[in-house]
């Protein structure tokens, strides 16, 4: 069975919407001060370079192609685990996984520490999970 692109296009959409708000509450809010802040006590010439607008808009961009991915990868999975939440948890895991092992430089290089690192990842796992359950919510095949 072939992938509904359109129904992708849809819930990638509505994923990137409920990534970029929860990333802007778990990042930008509840974690961003103390991220930047261990951070910057190791590398002072990255002050106010999270908050750039060029940094917020790649951000912006980066979580719609985020939820487009993930509702791809739930549609791709789909057939052979089934529809619902169950399967967008799969998916998310995927994503949230990739991130973990592509942002464990921050943790090797000293930018945050172990703490931080682990309530981070705790949050994108939070925000993939939920990200993808929207959009897996409004793709049908």
């Amino acid at each position: 069975m072939a992938i509904n692109t359109p129904k992708v296009l849809v819930g990638g959409l509505a994923a990137g919407v409920v990534a970029n708000i929860l990333g802007f509450l778990l990042f930008g809010l509840w974690l961003g001060p103390r991220m930047e802040g261990e951070a910057m006590s190791v590398a002072p010439s990255l002050q106010d370079r999270s908050m750039s607008g060029t940094a917020i808009g790649i951000n912006v961009i980066a979580q719609f192609i985020t939820g487009l991915l993930l509702v791809w990868l739930y549609a791709a999975i789909r057939p052979r685990f089934g529809p619902g939440m169950k399967t967008a948890t799969y998916a998310a895991l995927v994503v949230w996984l990739c991130g973990f092992i592509f942002h464990l430089d921050w943790l090797i290089m000293g930018l945050m520490s172990n703490g931080t690192y682990a309530l981070a990842s705790i949050a994108a796992l939070i925000q993939v999970v939920s990200a993808a359950g929207v959009g897996a919510a409004l793709y049908k095949e």
